[in-house]
């Protein structure tokens, strides 16, 4: 039987983020200095260390050295978290006024499909920005229908890691601590490149509602 330890290699080297939402045993074992000790020994191995963002709310595993095959495959990483970007910052802020909620998403919340659909029903130009957010390519649907488009959007997310789906009956949906991380993303972005991709994107909201 494979131990905690194992677990916690295996889902680092295929690219998951542990958090508290995602698998609790994992988390914990990795909120140990001794099950922290052991994982980072093993990774050292296969040039990886362990990282962490959000205030050690998520962690995950990075190159310990950068050599050109691994500058190649960081580049390629790169160049898709920049194009799913815009897309997922939009949504962000779609999820957030369709709530009118002054709180970012964060590790642990609830969405609940329903509720969320019937706000976006009743707003055209929430509908209008779903219908907008659900064509960019890290999406990809071409549904006309909003409870299409929704479900499409909301699947997408689970299969990247943003959400997860406890009970498969119930149309809720719990925030992972991978939201966190990539907010620490726009805030290094922003702060050493000054793209102001979340006021780029309110920018854009704000543009649709005037159509």
């Amino acid at each position: 039987m494979i131990s905690q330890k194992g677990i916690v290699l295996e889902k680092l080297l295929s690219g998951h983020f542990i958090c508290e939402t995602t698998d609790e045993d994992s988390y914990r074992f990795l909120k140990t200095s001794a099950g922290r000790m052991e994982v980072e020994a093993h990774l050292a191995v296969l040039n990886r260390q362990l990282t962490h963002a959000a205030e050690e709310q998520v962690f995950f595993a990075s190159y310990q050295t950068i050599g050109e095959t691994e500058r190649v495959k960081l580049g390629k990483q790169f160049e898709d978290v920049s194009n799913h970007l815009l897309p997922l910052i939009e949504w962000l802020l779609l999820v957030q006024e369709s709530l009118n909620n002054d709180l970012s998403l964060s590790q642990g919340m609830n969405l609940r499909l329903n509720e969320l659909q019937t706000v976006i029903e009743d707003t055209p130009a929430y509908a209008e920005q779903l219908n907008k957010i659900s064509r960019y390519a890290l999406f990809g649907s071409k549904a006309a229908e909003l409870d299409a488009q929704l479900k499409l959007v909301f699947k997408r997310l689970v299969e990247l890691g943003y959400l997860i789906k406890p009970n498969q009956d119930k149309q809720i949906y719990t925030v992972t601590g991978k939201i966190d991380y990539l907010f620490d993303v726009l805030k290094f972005i922003d702060e050493t490149e000054q793209l102001s991709l979340a006021k780029k994107a309110e920018d854009a909201m704000s543009q649709s509602d005037l159509i």
